[in-house]
């Protein structure tokens, strides 16, 4: 009964960890390009999205915008996208976090707006995951770790009981 107690949180553990894992390998959001001048013209694009499960909202947030802009398009390569005109918009780097249809994450990526004749335009911003994804490892494996201490702490009480 007392290794129940202990192996059924640790499977739990185990079970929750795996599932989380791949979906954070898999949130995926780009902005291209990832530099523009002021009143330029950028894509924001959710790559895993489902164009069947409703419209991505993106947020988009910096400076001086805090706003949220809905898709428009299914995506060339899979998921949704918008274009966002920056006239207005302060110099300075903006934060762009995806929200699916059906409410899944779809991770967040930056770009930023230069004065005009500014820096040429790039690509993504090089977030690709892997802290995200290093951190769930680091959880699995302490939830782990505390369940064999705890296997090993009730085990060495039982047969201090018995002697």
């Amino acid at each position: 009964m007392k290794a129940i107690r202990v192996l059924v949180p640790a499977a739990g553990s185990i079970a929750l960890g795996a599932l989380l894992l791949p979906g954070t390998a898999l949130a995926d959001t780009t902005v291209s390009p990832s530099t523009t001048p002021v009143g330029g013209t950028v894509v924001l694009t959710a790559t895993t999205c489902n164009p069947s499960s409703g419209d991505a909202l993106f947020r988009v947030t910096g400076p001086d915008r805090d706003q949220n802009v809905r898709s428009t398009t299914a995506a060339a390569g899979g998921g949704l996208s918008a274009e966002l005109f920056t006239a207005g918009f302060t110099l300075g780097t903006y934060t762009v976090a995806a929200t699916c249809g059906d409410g899944t994450a779809d991770g967040s990526a930056t770009f930023t707006v230069t004065p005009i004749g500014g820096a040429a335009a790039g690509g993504r911003d090089g977030n690709d995951g892997v802290g995200t994804l290093a951190t769930g490892a680091t959880l699995l494996a302490t939830a782990l770790g505390g369940a064999l201490i705890m296997g090993r702490r009730r085990r060495h009480a039982a047969t201090a009981a018995t002697l």
